[in-house]
């Protein structure tokens, strides 16, 4: 072979060469190419972000724990009560109560006799946000109500394991929650988002010993203890204790008078269920250091808590600790 084909050869090969080796590098460039340079930083996907709607303020402060529970003879003592934030009392078919204890700071151990649930309560809830609801049940047509409610319904059909049957006593008076089954910890007094003020007592006010709420069938009354800073509470003329805590005296006590009607809903004994509307305005009575102060309360829509006011227009303050609100008749 001559000198000049070995050189045109040998320039070929190099050519070549060099354009294997380019589209080698090239290959290897591309954002889609099998290469991974451990050298080059990775940039770490910001983690998803759920927006939360403007109308939920709420969801910061956490969900609250309502458990309804019996009240006739036969349910008392109650268990856990002592350590509600706040205690409703409602009527309920044939002139009895039932209560609703809702609980933000601290949960007890067990709480109970849990009894059903009835249609105002979903209105009352709606001042919290996304509260835990622990029922025994409710009539049939209601339960699709509570089920689209913005609450969680924990009765024992959705949460068993957080229901036991306590001895001693016969069902229906015997069926008790566990409450941290439902909640992993107390969410704190932010979750009480009732609109409640706490804080020194206004000026005025008259002194008072002992006030009673009567209804067709149950009976509540309050007595001043000093030496308790609250009001001890009687049902049906017998004190009010707790199994294993002794007697019940909250340091604030709301007598407020709001409108009852009859729901759409009765018992099997043909008995209407009253339905309490907790949403507008009317007369209520505050008592806290031995003192009545009469009063006004607002809450123009369901999903507000309730301002209460004094005489002279001033925010109503609640004497730290608990406190039982019972809803009488507006006459």
């Amino acid at each position: 072979m001559g000198h000049r084909a070995r050189t045109r050869r040998t320039v070929l090969t190099a050519a070549l060469v060099a354009a294997t080796l380019t589209a080698s590098l090239t290959a290897g460039c591309t954002r889609h190419g099998p290469i991974d340079d451990a050298r080059t930083p990775r940039r770490t996907p910001a983690p998803a972000r759920s927006a939360a709607p403007a109308s939920e303020p709420a969801s910061q402060t956490g969900s609250p724990l309502a458990v309804k529970v019996d009240n006739v003879p036969a349910a008392r003592p109650q268990t856990g009560l002592d350590a509600a934030d706040i205690v409703y009392a409602e009527q309920v078919e044939g002139g009895l109560s039932r209560l609703m204890a809702v609980f933000a700071t601290k949960l007890p151990q067990a709480v109970g006799p849990v009894r059903s649930a009835r249609e105002s309560d979903l209105e009352l809830l709606r001042q919290f946000h996304e509260p835990a609801l622990a029922f025994s049940g409710a009539q049939r047509k209601l339960l699709p109500l509570i089920h689209h409610a913005p609450l969680r319904a924990e009765s024992p059909d959705k949460a068993a394991g957080a229901y036991y049957r306590g001895s001693g006593r016969a069902a229906p008076h015997n069926l008790y929650l566990h409450p941290a089954r439902l909640l992993p910890a107390a969410p704190g007094r932010a979750a009480l988002t009732t609109g409640f003020h706490y804080g020194p007592a206004p000026s005025g006010g008259t002194p008072e010993t002992a006030r009673a709420v009567r209804y067709p069938a149950a009976r509540f009354t309050f007595t001043w203890s000093a030496r308790r800073s609250g009001w001890l509470v009687a049902m049906d003329g017998t004190p009010a204790v707790t199994a294993g805590s002794g007697r019940l005296a909250p340091a604030t006590v709301v007598v407020q008078h709001v409108k009852i009607r009859s729901s759409r809903y009765h018992d099997a004994l043909g008995n209407h269920t009253p339905y309490t509307e907790t949403v507008g305005s009317g007369k209520a009575e505050v008592l806290r250091d031995g003192r009545s102060f009469d009063a006004t309360w607002s809450r123009p829509s369901a999903t507000g808590g309730t301002a209460f006011t004094t005489a002279d227009g001033s925010r109503m303050n609640f004497a730290e600790g608990q406190v039982w609100v019972v809803f009488a008749t507006a006459s």
